[in-house]
C-alpha cells in the first residue's frame, strides 16, 4: 500500500497530480477509520463476550491453563480495542491542528499492533474453549491453525503482494 494514489485509483475522484498533500492524509485517515469500523466490531462483539464468561456458572470448572488462555484472549481483546480507538480520540485532540499526515501514519501502526492483537485474541479464545469442550492436543492444534491462518490472510499474503508489486518503500 502506498500514501499516493496509483494509475487506476479513482475512489476520490481526484487524479495523481490533483491531489495535494493534505488532501491525500484526509483521504488516508478515511480509508483508515473505514477499515478500523470492521475490525472493531468484532473486537467489541469478542470483548463483550469475553468479560461475560467469568460471570457463567460453569467458569469454575475452567482449569489453570485455560484461565490463562482466557487471560490472553481478554487482555489482547483490550489491546485492540485500544488500538483500534486511539485513531479517534487522537483525532479528535489534533483536530484542526494540521498534523493528519502524523496521525495517518501513527494510525497505520495502531491498526496493525490492533490486528496483531485481535489474532492473539481470537486463538486464546478458541483455543480455550476447544480445550475445555475436547481436549488440549485438539486445542493445540485449532489453536495453532487460527493462528496461521490468521496470519496468512491478515499479514503474509498481503505483504507479499505489496512485496510482488515493487511497491515496497
Amino acid at each position: 500500500m502506498t500514501d499516493r494514489p496509483q494509475p487506476g485509483d479513482h475512489d476520490a475522484g481526484v487524479g495523481i497530480d490533483d491531489e495535494s498533500p493534505a488532501a491525500r492524509a484526509a483521504r488516508n485517515f478515511i480509508e483508515l477509520l473505514q477499515g478500523f469500523r470492521v475490525a472493531v466490531t468484532g473486537v467489541q462483539v469478542l470483548f463483550a463476550f469475553l468479560l461475560t464468561v467469568p460471570f457463567a456458572p460453569g467458569f469454575t470448572k475452567v482449569t489453570g491453563p485455560e484461565r490463562w488462555l482466557f487471560y490472553v484472549a481478554i487482555v489482547g481483546a483490550a489491546l485492540a480495542s485500544m488500538f483500534f480507538i486511539a485513531p479517534v480520540a487522537q483525532h479528535r485532540i489534533l483536530f484542526r491542528q494540521g498534523r493528519k499526515e502524523a496521525l495517518v501514519r501513527r494510525s497505520n501502526l495502531y491498526g496493525l499492533l490492533g490486528t496483531v492483537a485481535l489474532a492473539v485474541s481470537i486463538t486464546a479464545a478458541i483455543s480455550m474453549v476447544v480445550d475445555y469442550l475436547f481436549n488440549s492436543a485438539l486445542a493445540v492444534g485449532t489453536g495453532a491453525g487460527a493462528a496461521l491462518l490468521a496470519a496468512w490472510l491478515w499479514f503474509i499474503e498481503p505483504a507479499w503482494d505489496r512485496r510482488s508489486s515493487g511497491q515496497d518503500s
